[in-house]
Order: structure tokens, then sequence, then C-alpha cells
């Protein structure tokens, strides 16, 4: 297995890296104050009952939380963008199941995690902006009685690890995601897939398998 070796763009100028060492390392010594471990923790945060691991970076106005019988637990080294928000509870009459993401995961800004039906994301998963989950339906077949008073179903929703998802993905209740799926920008997504396959389209379909099979 190869090392990962980390360096610099060599475009990178002084004054970028300067800079870079000071947004860090604020963030650094602001996850230190508020949760005494070694975590990145952007301004304007409001985390509650969750469990951080090693290395987690969190973004600016990132709200996380964890209210929930399985609770909101992030392994180590996952990186959350900005404005992102990860409920494990829409509403307390009926309290939600659980948010679990996995190692070396990576979650673009404005994204959106429910964990009512409960949501559980592999490890070394990439995610791009405005992602969102929803584990969870509201029933409506009854005319007589109005949407939000007729209860909700839940199956829970559970994506494989090594994927990559693109920007503005949906992914809704009932929903498998097998280990190494690459998801088009913009899909929706209503039903289960494979492992390795190339997913894509509103309502989302198999485009091809990654080794280019059709």
């Amino acid at each position: 297995m190869k090392k990962n070796n980390f360096s610099f763009d060599n475009k990178i100028t002084s004054f970028d890296l300067i800079y870079i060492c000071f947004l860090y390392s604020t963030r650094l010594i602001r996850g230190f104050i508020y949760h005494r471990k070694i975590i990145g923790r952007g301004k304007g945060c409001n985390i509650y009952k969750s469990s951080l691991g090693r290395g987690v970076n969190i973004g600016n106005n990132v709200i996380l939380n964890g209210i929930g019988s399985g609770g909101l637990v992030i392994g180590d080294n996952v990186s959350i963008g900005d404005c992102s928000v990860f409920k494990v509870s829409g509403t307390f009459i009926d309290i939600g199941r659980f948010i679990h993401i996995g190692n070396n995961v990576g979650i673009g800004e404005f994204s959106h995690i429910g964990g009512a039906g409960g949501v559980k994301i592999g490890e070394s998963t990439i995610i791009g902006p405005y992602f969102s989950v929803h584990p969870e339906n509201h029933l409506f077949n009854d005319l007589n009685i109005p949407i939000r008073k007729q209860g909700v179903s839940q199956k829970g929703i559970n994506i494989g690890s090594n994927c990559w998802i693109g920007a503005k993905v949906t992914i809704l209740d009932g929903v498998t995601i097998g280990d190494g799926c690459v998801i088009a920008a913009g899909s929706i997504v209503t039903k289960s897939f494979p492992d390795n396959v190339v997913i894509g389209g509103v309502p989302s379909k198999i485009l091809k398998k990654r080794n280019n099979e059709k």
C-alpha cells in the first residue's frame, strides 16, 4: 500500500502559506478549547451530543446535533464543509435513530444529513457540496387527513466505503449504495445499487460499471 505523502502545490505563495497556517491554527485552538482534543473547529458552530474522532476538521457555521437513540458519531480525519447541518432528530416528538460517519470521509459545504431513520456512511467516501440525505418519508394516502398528521415511514440509508458522490446529490429513504460507487452531480437516488457502478440521473440509474463495462 502506498504511503500518503503530503506536499503543497508549488504555485502557492509564502503569503498563501501564512494565511493557511493562520486559518487552521485558529481552528485547532478553537477545537482544543471546546473539545479537549486535536480537531479543527470553525467559527459559529453549534455542536451537541456528538462523538468526534481525531483529526476532524469542521468548517464555519456547522450544526451537529446528536439527540437520538444512536447518536451522531464521526470517525477520524473527517472533513465537514461550511454551513453544513447534521441532525439526528428533525422533531423531538419522536426522536431519530443515528448518523454514523466512518474514517477519512470528506463532505462539502452546505450539506444536510438527517438521521431520523438512520444514516451510515462508510470509510474514505468523498462527497461534494449541497449533498442531502433524507432517511424518512411522509405518509400521504389518506385524503381526509393533513399530510403532516399522517405520520412517517423510516427505512434508513446506507452509503458504502470508497464512494465518490458529486455536488447536489440527494439520497432518499431506503437506499443502500454499494462500496466503490460514483454518483454524478445533481442526481436523485431513489433505489439501491450494487458495488462499483457509476450512477446518474433523475431518478438515478446505472450508467456503467467502473471498469467501463456497460
